[in-house]
């Protein structure tokens, strides 16, 4: 990696009611303008960055009255990462974080066979002001939709917004609102799957409900419309976060998400109505602001071709019918 800024560092005298303070928390304080997590600075003292009258000292120390503190931060490195243009509509950014609706088609985050392209790429493009995650310049990423998911996501610039919105991740305090295309329709209005999500047992890349080993995973659903064509459009908001939990929530009900590869089987009617990904659609988010502590909630519209689907069940039309 390449150093991309030089190091810096600062030099805070102990005085009055700073003393008798942990080390890491006097310096949390006394760096609260550059916003750096706890975790981040009890690392630079671990790696010898923090000197207090020239020695080094544990996390746990307690300052005294008229001891010098010296922190050093380390220059900060450029990502292995290229920046590229890729497409996604910016809902809502700031210094902090970055709310987008991601396109269908376009990964997350690097991985194998998608080297190049993701929206971690692209934000590499975007973002010309982020200050860096654990030392390194790029993106934090909280969260994840899969790669043939569209919609609302939360990106974090710096490393407290970062630590602060995976705190709310974990805590289950993020408000979770998707929007799906099911094969067939739901004897009852609304309902909620109460079922555990683990590894499949044989098919590695899937998840499946599993009683031995999985991990609790609770979906609530509402169905928002019907189709004479045998398709329904439902509401569904997140209890858990699973991965794959809405599709294979939906298929253990019996109503798989409309062109979903995985576990929605094959459906020439499906085909019929211009479906060509799985229905599945990140509407809503909401969370509080990681550094202002506001209450923020954004709503990405549906994706032309999930709407463009839905035109078409609502008039009964299908893909190829003379006009």
């Amino acid at each position: 990696m390449d150093i991309i800024a030089p190091a810096r560092q600062f030099t805070f005298p102990v005085a009055g009611e700073a003393a008798g303070q942990r080390l890491d928390r006097f310096l949390a304080e006394a760096l609260a303008q550059e916003e750096i997590t706890r975790s981040r600075l009890q690392g630079l003292i671990r790696e010898g960055c923090v000197l207090v009258d020239a020695s080094s000292r544990k996390a746990g120390y307690l300052v005294r009255d008229g001891e010098e503190v010296t922190v050093t931060l380390p220059p900060l490195k450029e990502t292995v990462l290229t920046a590229q243009e890729v497409p996604f509509l910016v809902l809502y950014e700031d210094d902090a974080i970055v709310v987008l609706s991601k396109p269908p088609g376009v990964v997350v985050h690097p991985a194998c066979g998608h080297a190049e392209g993701t929206l971690v790429h692209g934000l590499l493009h975007h973002c010309r002001d982020l200050s860096g995650i654990s030392g390194e310049l790029r993106p934090g990423i909280v969260h994840r939709l899969d790669k043939d998911t569209s919609g609302c996501m939360v990106v974090a610039k710096n490393d407290l917004a970062h630590h602060r919105l995976v705190a709310q991740f974990k805590g289950k305090e993020i408000t979770k609102i998707y929007h799906a295309l099911l094969v067939g329709v739901p004897a009852k209005s609304a309902g909620t799957v109460d079922l555990p999500i683990g590894r499949h047992p044989v098919h590695r890349k899937k998840m499946a409900v599993r009683q031995d080993g999985g991990r609790p995973a609770v979906t609530h659903w509402q169905v928002r419309e019907r189709f004479a064509a045998g398709f329904s459009l439902v509401q569904v908001r997140l209890e858990t976060g699973r991965t794959h939990q809405i599709r294979v929530h939906m298929a253990a009900l019996g109503h798989p998400v409309a062109g979903d590869p995985v576990y929605g089987g094959k459906s020439r009617r499906v085909a019929s109505f211009g479906i060509s990904r799985q229905c599945l659609h990140a509407s809503h988010l909401g969370f509080r602001h990681p550094l202002t502590g506001n209450p923020m909630e954004f709503t990405a519209p549906l994706w032309p071709d999930i709407e463009a689907a839905l035109a078409r069940l609502r008039t009964g039309a299908m893909e190829g019918d003379c006009a």
